[in-house]
């Protein structure tokens, strides 16, 4: 893409630019507007269509290239990413990553480590361009005393930049065992965070979630679960999930992320819990990459099958049947996915591909909302996730026209914009962290 704009003026009036219709919050409409952006003050000052916008200070043609809002992912690991050099996942599993961050936390998991990491990590987000982010903190006792300072410390540290949220993450023991349960709850709720856990194939699932949703109802916290992220047909968490909700009267947010097992499930089951997570408004995030990344892979005694089943639960149902829906980024360079990099692009485009919302080709564009603005509205962030009168000029600017363009290469030579700014999008090198892995 051609060199910035000049910001002498402080003032920009973008031409030539295409928007997606879902951008601009336009609701279920796939369509692309051909507009002129007018910047002031860092806020978008006029949206109107494409050369009729009388140019205020300083003019950057767009060549009919994408705008896009800033991204906002809504579930990511911050405190797990970028250890793969010195812990990698033995076998490719789930149940491998799970062993291998065990090890790790238990090693590593001081507060510089976790501050240094975490701290990349936001700073590739923040060059690709993501302006909120909510993370999952590994909480089980000790470990939230030391993830959770160093969390408030860089939403501080970052405000501005990028929105943080963070969710606790224990597993279904730790959910059952009443004074754990109550110092993990009682920590989120004096960082103003979620609580959240991980439930899957689990013999008491439904009382594990009953207690998880009673906890965050009596401290007025919201829910951000994983939920059944595994292969095996007979966990049933998003069912007692939604049971747990509708039984209790409770009031807040939930989301549930994975729901793996629906693809394994037979079509009465599945219909059965779609029907009761959407009577309990439960939304839903799939994390498609690290899921086909995880699900379905089998090593054993040196055989390597192919994976048939890929977990990437079922998006295009759930958001049929009117559930908030949503994509994200998940692990970063852990066991729990070896790659990634925080790119609301790669998060789009591979989701697309995954979950199969390229077609209808007419109705492609307004799953962009899946990371804009439905986990902006969501997470009850600042930022709005869209493009629009009045608010912060936080954009993406793409030398791609159409969704094939956009969706066929990494844009790697994208311009983001923040307050209307363009802003250094070099991303820091891996070599940073080297002492780390030692």
């Amino acid at each position: 893409m051609a060199a910035p704009f000049s910001l002498s003026s402080g003032d920009v009036t973008l031409t030539n630019a295409r928007v997606p219709n879902a951008a601009l919050g336009q609701v279920g409409d796939g369509a692309v507007s051909d507009v002129d952006i007018v910047i002031a003050g860092g806020r978008v000052a006029a949206i109107q269509p494409a050369n009729t916008a009388p140019v205020s200070g300083a003019r950057y043609d767009l060549d009919k290239g994408l705008v896009l809002p800033a991204f906002v992912d809504i579930h990511t690991h911050l405190d797990k990413g970028h250890i793969w050099a010195r812990k990698e996942n033995p076998d490719g599993t789930w149940m491998g990553a799970l062993a291998a961050v065990g090890e790790d936390r238990q090693k590593n998991w001081a507060s510089n480590d976790v501050e240094r990491r975490m701290d990349f990590a936001l700073r590739c987000a923040y060059a690709h361009g993501t302006a909120a982010i909510r993370t999952h903190l590994d909480s089980a006792p000790p470990q939230h005393e030391i993830t959770w300072a160093v969390f408030e410390k860089a939403r501080e540290a970052w405000a501005g930049r990028i929105e943080l949220q963070a969710a606790a993450i224990v597993g279904p023991d730790t959910l059952l065992d009443p004074v754990a349960l109550d110092a993990v709850a009682r920590q989120v709720k004096r960082s103003g965070g979620l609580l959240g856990g991980s439930v899957a194939a689990f013999d008491r699932s439904k009382e594990a979630l009953l207690r998880a949703v009673d906890k965050a109802g009596e401290l007025g916290l919201d829910l951000d679960l994983h939920i059944d992220e595994t292969g095996d047909p007979s966990s049933q968490a998003l069912h007692h999930l939604a049971e747990a909700v509708l039984e209790t009267g409770y009031k807040g947010k939930v989301l549930a992320g994975h729901c793996c097992v629906l693809t394994v499930q037979d079509a009465d089951t599945v219909r059965r819990t779609i029907d009761k997570a959407l009577e309990a408004d439960i939304a839903i995030v799939s994390l498609p990459m690290c899921n086909i990344y995880l699900q379905d892979r089998v090593n054993e005694d040196a055989y390597v099958r192919t994976p048939i089943r890929r977990g990437a639960t079922l998006l295009n149902e759930f958001k049929a049947g009117g559930a908030d829906v949503m994509v994200a980024s998940d692990n970063t360079r852990d066991p729990f996915y070896a790659y990634g990099d925080l790119d609301g692009i790669e998060v789009f485009r591979e989701s697309a591909r995954i979950l199969h919302f390229d077609h209808p080709q007419a109705m492609a564009w307004d799953w962009l909302r899946a990371i804009t603005s439905t986990p902006a509205d969501h997470g009850g962030f600042a930022y709005r996730g869209k493009i629009s009168v009045g608010q912060s000029a936080d954009m993406v600017l793409c030398r791609a026209r159409t969704w094939t363009e956009l969706n066929a290469r990494p844009q790697s030579d994208r311009i983001v914009l923040r307050q209307g700014q363009p802003i250094n999008t070099t991303l820091p090198d891996y070599r940073e962290l080297d002492d780390l892995m030692e």
